[in-house]
């Protein structure tokens, strides 16, 4: 071998090792819970008396907890934000079809960035419920897909927990599963992470998508009666009055009292969980909720477990939220929707050994766009549309102490996505509401929640969180306060014209704006 052979040979034995020692592209285990409130996990300060969730107390202790985030209004919104990074008034062609929760959307007005993943070498899978169109994306977004389709099977869609009707890759199961659905997705999901159904060599997506803790809130048998003994602390406004607040809340009531002074449910049956012929006490239906929890906790604890001893924990982003939380009584509701943080805040736990601060709590306010543009961020796959999101990776690693300036802006408009809410806008805004609740662009800015109603003449509401976690007392009429509500109302209305939403110039005035400008 001549010396300018031994020196080609060097020089490419050093760019072999070079190559071999780049850092692998992480794996991302994305849980996403259902309706799955912050209250129900006993590492967050609000935990309900009782409540028991060890395992994802350890994730939290093994990485960052946000006291604050906001995914999504409720099911379809905040998952069609899970997919693309866009508030839903970004979303175009996502919309309600047919017999509920039928839905339709085209891909090509709607790519979903799992499908860019794919492109860019991650093998992609998905587990468990789906409610974004009747299009799973196998094939297109996921390579290994067990779903639980809910749009393209309405008539198995309150399937929760049950007999449901599921596809994998594609192809529609002989018969309905008999299984609890939070312990087979849980299974599914640790066979994959220990390396079943996809390449070894390459880096991996998952978005594990529990059902639970949704209604009909139905706990696993062996979890039944684990919590009829908590203590259970009652809403203080749970029945009202509640100076300040909107009138809609007297419309969405969903407390009372019966004859025996018992606070009950105003509606009931399956869809809440609730099948017994006479209501329930408020108590029986939190120890209820507390029971269905464990399934989850348990569920973490495996997929953890294999991480683990599959050798994938330092090198996998783990994400732990919900679509949404859900209001037990809080401000008299028993839904989702509104923008009070009973209702739509979720718990969000980010954990990485090594990579994610560990032990740490975030106050930073962040929302489910913020977590497409992360996920982007660490695989190194800039997506070809714009994100609404910002990269979250400062928080993660310095989540006490890194510079974030930025207000955590989130939405509800109703079941309408895209140019479809600007229409309603435009052309009558009175009709924006969706099941009583008005649309609304809502603004946290660390301290301070902003609500706007996208309703003419409706009142704004000012909390400061800080001092009033529950949102009982509303500020936005008291003078002392106005320079906030002004400069958090004007906030609001940027962070609409930063993501381009087209009605944001067409917001109609509240009530306050309404009296200001009588008063000049």
């Amino acid at each position: 071998m001549t010396v300018r052979h031994l020196l080609l040979a060097l020089v490419l034995s050093s760019a072999a090792g070079s190559l071999s020692a780049a850092p692998k592209p992480p794996n991302i285990l994305f849980i996403f819970t259902d309706d799955h409130s912050y209250k129900t996990l006993s590492c967050y300060l609000e935990a309900m008396p009782g409540v028991r969730t060890p395992a994802m107390d350890a994730l939290a202790a093994s990485g960052v907890r946000f006291s604050h985030a906001y995914m999504g209004a409720w099911c379809m919104p905040s998952r069609a934000t899970m997919l693309t990074g866009r508030h839903p008034h970004g979303i175009e062609s996502m919309r309600m079809s047919g017999k509920y929760p039928g839905s339709e959307y085209d891909p090509k007005l709607t790519p979903f960035f799992p499908a860019e993943f794919r492109k860019n070498g991650y093998q992609t899978a998905h587990i468990g419920k789906w409610h974004t169109g009747t299009d799973a994306g196998y094939g297109r977004d996921w390579d290994y897909q067990i779903v639980w389709n809910r749009p393209k099977y309405p008539e198995n869609a309150g399937a929760y927990y049950t007999g449901q009707i599921l596809e994998v890759n594609g192809v529609k199961a002989d018969a309905p599963n008999p299984d609890y659905s939070t312990d087979n997705y849980t299974k599914w999901a640790a066979e994959y992470i220990r390396g079943e159904h996809r390449a070894a060599d390459k880096p991996w997506y998952l978005w594990l998508c529990y059902g639970g803790v949704h209604g009909p809130t139905t706990p696993a048998k062996r979890h039944k009666g684990l919590h009829k003994e908590d203590k259970v602390t009652v809403p203080a406004d749970i029945l009202g009055p509640r100076p300040g607040k909107p009138d809609y809340l007297n419309d969405t009531q969903a407390w009372r009292k019966d004859k025996e002074g018992r606070i009950v449910p105003q509606k009931s049956g399956k869809t809440f969980g609730d099948n017994a012929k006479k209501a329930r006490p408020y108590e029986d239906h939190i120890h209820q909720l507390s029971d269905c929890v464990q399934s989850l906790d348990e569920g973490v604890a495996e997929v953890m477990k294999a991480l683990r001893e599959s050798g994938q924990l330092e090198n996998t982003l783990v994400v732990l939220t919900a679509d949404q939380g859900f209001a037990t009584g809080e401000h008299g509701l028993r839904t989702k929707l509104a923008p009070y943080d009973a209702a739509y805040r979720s718990p969000l736990i980010v954990s990485m050994p090594g990579t994610v601060a560990a032990g740490k709590v975030c106050t930073k306010p962040v929302n489910g766009t913020d977590l497409v543009a992360t996920f982007s961020a660490m695989a190194g796959i800039p997506l070809p549309w714009e994100v609404h999101g910002r990269d979250i990776t400062p928080l993660l690693k310095e989540p006490e102490t890194a510079a974030w300036p930025y207000p955590c802006y989130y939405e509800g408009t109703g079941n309408l996505y895209g140019s479809d809410v600007t229409q309603v806008m435009k052309t009558d805004a009175k009709e924006a509401a969706y099941h009583n609740v008005p649309w609304y662009a809502a603004l946290n800015d660390g301290q301070y929640k902003y609500i706007r109603y996208l309703t003419p003449g409706e009142t704004e509401e000012l909390y400061n969180l800080q001092a009033d976690p529950e949102e009982l007392t509303n500020l936005a009429d008291e003078p002392a306060h106005l320079a906030t509500l002004e400069k958090l109302r004007a906030a609001a209305v940027a962070e609409l014209r930063r993501t381009s939403a087209g009605y944001a110039e067409l917001l109609p005035p509240s009530r306050q704006m309404q009296a200001a400008a009588e008063k000049n």
